[in-house]
């Protein structure tokens, strides 16, 4: 169960990174288009993002790691998605009329609202990968299938998100639902008993 929690987190993660990945294009879109520039702008902040949470989360993973902490990250990158629920629109209005250039406009825009909890989420992985290593020799193996379990995750959330989700629901209704999948996942690695992390 230990390790299914670990592997479900990282593979949510993922999910949830390339879904509101997507939902920032269409949010940006009416402020400042969608030309290459803004999704430019985009995925430069995401990788940006992720790249720092490597560092974070690679960092933080040396004091006293614990599922308990990992599902805390979890939480916390949800909870980071909230301003964009709160404060998106009159921010993104705010920011296109100040910097009406799409390049640096959506670059802004894509910064303010999306770094701190694509960053947070990219902790996950290399946090998670210090919780399933027990020795050396399988280090390489264990990071393999963390590592596929997330990328696999993100392609489900490209996939699903891009293909399906944007048709039926709205993209707050899409954030809102991507939300409390990260709290229920959260919620339950941290109501996982302590035995179970043996």
């Amino acid at each position: 169960m230990y390790r299914a929690c670990l592997y479900l987190i990282a593979g949510w993660s993922g999910f949830f990174v390339m879904g509101v990945e997507l939902l920032g294009g269409r949010l940006l879109a009416p402020f400042f288009g969608s030309s290459i520039y803004v999704w430019g702008a985009i995925i430069a902040v995401f990788m940006l993002a992720l790249s720092v949470g490597y560092l974070a989360g690679g960092r933080a993973s040396l004091a006293a790691p614990s599922l308990k902490r990992l599902a805390l990250i979890l939480l916390a990158a949800a909870v980071g998605t909230l301003p964009l629920l709160l404060f998106g629109d009159p921010l993104l209005e705010w920011l296109s009329t100040l910097i009406p250039d799409p390049r640096f406009g959506s670059l802004l825009a894509a910064a303010l609202l999306f770094f701190l909890p694509t960053a947070v989420s990219g902790m996950v992985s290399p946090y998670a990968i210090r919780l399933l290593v027990a020795d050396r020799l399988s280090a390489g193996h264990h990071a393999g299938k963390l590592y596929f379990v997330s990328t696999f995750g993100s392609a489900a959330g490209t996939l699903l998100t891009s293909f399906y989700l944007v048709l039926y629901l709205e993209v707050n209704q899409i954030l809102l639902s991507m939300l409390a999948v990260s709290v229920v996942v959260g919620l339950l690695a941290l109501l996982l008993p302590i035995g179970a992390e043996a």
